[in-house]
């Protein structure tokens, strides 16, 4: 990356790390060589195999964080860290490296708060089959319940501004952190981008913490909660209707021997079918409060959002970097093309 790249933006790399000792030396060195400004940080959650160690003589600076969790781990880097621009990634080698580059520039000349490596190749390997179906699954329901913005909620390779990172609430754990960071950017309607990166194996000794079921299930109720919190009224708003079908399928035979011999035999599912429209009517109408509710919340974390500094737009240096960047886009795809 040109010299006035290091000059202008103060880079830091974080790597969230549990028991990764047989990868993160190479990735924490890779790192160093494809952004040697840049300040790498290990943070290591409660490892028991050396990664500490292994991280600390590649050259990485080794925090620690004892909640386990990635999501604890992410909370903690981004209220722990300042810079410029973010790169966080995994430290199990599956992401190269060598892409934090492009990142960085396109989060520049994109003027994005966040660009998503999402993961070419995720399903070739074998291993991980059991895993693609609910990437596909989770990935569709993101889509239909918050909207379009992004293909690839679960890549764990992301770079991020300032303003992203400091008005990130981050109040998940686990594993379903990266699907909290892309509802933040969807229900703020921040600027992101997407970037099709090559996506590896990992390496003999090198084992998944993630849980198929286990995770897929926390996913799951992530997914619920942040739709109750951002989405109110769609969330409520069902219920209401489901109660409200019940109730009129409970209610339906009850009437039809009313009309017929104006007497009521069945009283007690009377009953019940009107308590069950009373919490439908209940539900609409924490629907109806709720929304607005999340419409000024929305709109604080808008407001603080404005309230911290962009990269680039108000200074002549970081301009410049801009305008080298977009220069530096255009030889790389001239010289591709050639």
């Amino acid at each position: 990356m040109p010299e006035t790249w290091a000059e202008s933006l103060d880079i830091a790399v974080l790597l969230p790390c549990y028991n990764e000792a047989a990868t993160i030396g190479p990735v924490v060195r890779g790192f160093r060589a494809a952004l040697p400004s840049a300040r790498i940080y290990v943070y290591d959650n409660n490892s028991t195999d050396g990664t500490a160690l292994h991280a600390m003589l590649a050259g990485a600076i080794v925090l620690r964080e004892r909640r386990q969790g990635k999501g604890h781990v992410v909370r903690r880097m981004f209220s722990d860290i300042d810079a410029d621009i973010y790169i966080m990634a995994d430290g199990d080698g599956t992401y190269q490296p060598d892409d934090a580059e492009e990142l960085v520039r396109t989060l520049v000349t994109e003027r994005s708060d966040m660009v998503v490596g999402t993961r070419r190749g995720v399903h070739d390997d074998a291993g991980r089959h059991g895993h693609a179906l609910g990437n596909r699954i989770f990935n569709m329901l993101y889509r239909t319940i918050f909207g379009p913005d992004f293909t690839d909620i679960f890549s764990g390779y992301r770079a991020f501004s300032r303003r992203f990172v400091k008005s990130f609430p981050a109040v998940s754990g686990g594993f379903e952190i990266e699907t909290e960071m892309s509802v933040h950017a969807s229900r703020l309607k921040l600027p992101v981008t997407e970037l099709e990166l090559d996506y590896g194996r990992r390496p003999e000794g090198s084992h998944s913490k993630l849980s198929t079921f286990r995770d897929g299930a926390r996913i799951l109720w992530m997914f619920a909660m942040l739709m109750k919190e951002t989405r109110p009224f769609a969330f409520f708003g069902q219920l209401s209707a489901l109660f409200m079908a019940a109730s009129l399928g409970f209610m339906a035979p009850v009437l039809a021997e009313y009309f017929e011999t104006g007497l009521v035999s069945r009283m007690p599912t009377w009953v019940f079918s009107m308590a069950l429209m009373m919490v439908s009517f209940m539900l609409f109408t924490a629907a109806l409060i709720l929304d607005s509710v999340a419409r000024a919340r929305a709109e604080q974390l808008r407001i603080h959002y404005m309230g911290i500094e962009a990269i680039g737009l108000n200074d002549k240096p970081a301009a410049i970097t801009i305008h080298q960047a977009e220069n530096s886009t255009r030889r790389k795809k001239k010289a591709k093309a050639a």
